[in-house]
């Protein structure tokens, strides 16, 4: 009886023995799910253009970036909602298209919060999921109910719409107020100096460019003729907060601390960090470290600037052990300009670096350079680095991460592509409306389609292609990404086509 049992117990022991090896030799896959919600930045700059990126062909130097690219997934059909800013923002946050509410354009540093407190919003969506929800940087959503008082708490903002914590500009760098933002608090503001600010006309006795033309340090080119702050004047009036200014060449290192530190803080809750840099941006101010280093002129000099704070979040990052289980999400509100309003030799040192990559256009503009950005996901150890041709658009972030942290949401012109993000399925949405300046445009699979509109071919000031045109185009990106080849006649049964598509979702009396 002792043997039948010892021989029994002894073929259970070498059972359990080959399935514990079998088991362990299954273990080491590459991509497998972690089990702890994963932090997530969302890296955004300001005007950056396909093709000022190391990783896309540019000439300027962004080993930073490029390494979020050779350890990440970059999607080469990667979008914008739209050519310009503020629409681009609201998609980010929101998931809903700009063109479905006529307030979002390019907002005064005045204008009300576009954004209504009631909406479901990727700050809100992630907060209600545990994370603790920060917003550094460019905001240009609009804040408080419109007649702000600048010397009080300034109310709805970020923080209304999920933000737990907000460090922000208003609007952008060369508009007033020219001052940081502390959830709703301006910075350093004495109480005895009140700021006014004005879009309208100017304060009694305030300098403009105009008509103090000596205080000028930074030329205006177009635009840029209003009240004076450090030497460059701005778009706007604005009188007071004389110590609540920003020093516009620290501006970076600035936002890259509050970065840091947010990322650094308590470690027992996820976090979501919306990291809005404001380069390259006019007025284009580089750190006096990178003032001249491209070569290319400020506009350069700011790229590189971007690139070093991005590396400097990385270690900072590495140190605090979170690089294993943060999703960074890279990209631009919108395409590249070179001349946006002042003399700062960024089109005549460009030399062979192409901003717009294979594209034309550029911002402002409804062909390709306008909206089709860079744009990179990375989480180490579990996005397999590669590239993707899977259409995808910034305006997907709501619904993708939604899903990604499990909370349900109403539907709105998002679409869920957490799989395409994390390299695990390969498709992407089929069609796409992009916006710019209220315009839009259509693009289904390889094709392209634009509507007539009235207005100038090329932008005289900036000098980019808009997209304007008197008939319809059509075109095939596959084989024509630049856009040169308008198969709108040759081809009528495929424009029949996106029209009807375009007009399923843009409604039967809108362009």
């Amino acid at each position: 009886m002792k043997k039948v049992i010892l021989e029994f117990f002894t073929k259970v022991s070498i059972t359990l023995s080959l399935l514990l090896t079998i088991s362990c030799n299954e273990i080491p896959q590459k991509n497998i799910t972690n089990d702890k919600t994963p932090n997530v930045i969302i890296i955004y700059l300001d005007d950056l253009g396909y093709g000022d990126v190391g990783f896309n062909g540019g000439k300027i130097h962004t080993p930073h970036i490029d390494k979020l690219a050779q350890g990440g997934l970059v999607f080469d059909n990667g979008y914008a909602s739209s050519a310009t800013c503020t629409p681009s923002r609201y998609a980010l946050l929101t998931g809903i298209y700009p063109w479905r509410k006529k307030e979002a354009k390019i907002l005064e540093g005045t204008a009300p919060l576009l954004i209504d407190t009631s909406q479901t919003t990727l700050p809100k969506i992630l907060k209600k999921a545990g994370y603790v929800t920060g917003i550094i940087g460019k905001w240009h959503l609009g804040l408080g109910k419109g007649n702000i008082d600048w010397n009080s708490h300034i109310s709805p903002g970020p923080n209304e719409v999920g933000f737990d914590y907000s460090y922000i500009m208003a609007a952008t760098q060369d508009r007033v107020p020219t001052v940081y933002i502390t959830n709703g608090t301006v910075n350093n503001l004495d109480p005895e100096d009140k700021i006014e600010v004005s879009y309208r006309k100017n304060f009694e006795g305030e300098p403009t460019a105009l008509d103090h033309p000596e205080m000028v340090k930074m030329k205006w080119h177009h635009g840029h003729n209003n009240s004076i702050v450090n030497g460059i004047p701005r778009i706007g009036y604005m009188k007071g907060g004389t110590q609540a200014k920003w020093v516009d060449t620290t501006m970076s290192k600035k936002f890259l601390k509050q970065a840091q530190q947010f990322v650094s803080q308590d470690k027992n809750k996820p976090f979501f960090l919306y990291y809005a840099l404001q380069q390259p941006h006019v007025p284009r101010t580089p750190n006096p470290k990178f003032a001249g280093k491209s070569g290319m002129g400020a506009r350069g000099d700011v790229i590189m600037e971007a690139d070093w704070t991005i590396g400097q979040l990385m270690k900072t990052l590495e140190q605090n052990s979170l690089l294993d289980n943060t999703l960074i999400i890279f990209s631009s509100d919108n395409g590249p300009v070179l001349n946006d309003g002042y003399y700062d030799e960024a089109v005549e040192k460009l030399g062979n670096h192409n901003p717009w990559g294979p594209f034309s256009g550029g911002k402002y503009s409804l062909l390709q350079a306008g909206t089709h950005v860079p744009f990179i996901t990375y989480w180490k150890g579990q996005i397999e680095p590669g590239t993707s041709d899977a259409l995808v658009s910034q305006i997907d972030l709501v619904a993708s991460l939604a899903n990604l942290v499990n909370i349900k949401i109403p539907k709105t012109d998002s679409e869920n592509l957490i799989d395409t993000f994390l390299g695990k399925k390969s498709d992407g949405r089929k069609e796409l409306i992009i916006e710019a300046t209220s315009r839009t445009a259509f693009r289904k699979g390889e094709w392209m389609m634009i509507p007539p509109y009235p207005g100038p071919k090329v932008l005289k000031q900036q000098n980019i292609e808009t997209g304007n045109s008197e008939e319809y185009q059509l075109y095939n990106l596959r084989t024509d990404k630049k856009e040169q080849k308008n198969l709108a006649q040759s081809n009528k049964a495929k424009l029949d086509e996106m029209i009807k598509a375009f007009k399923a979702i843009r409604g039967t009396d809108k362009n």
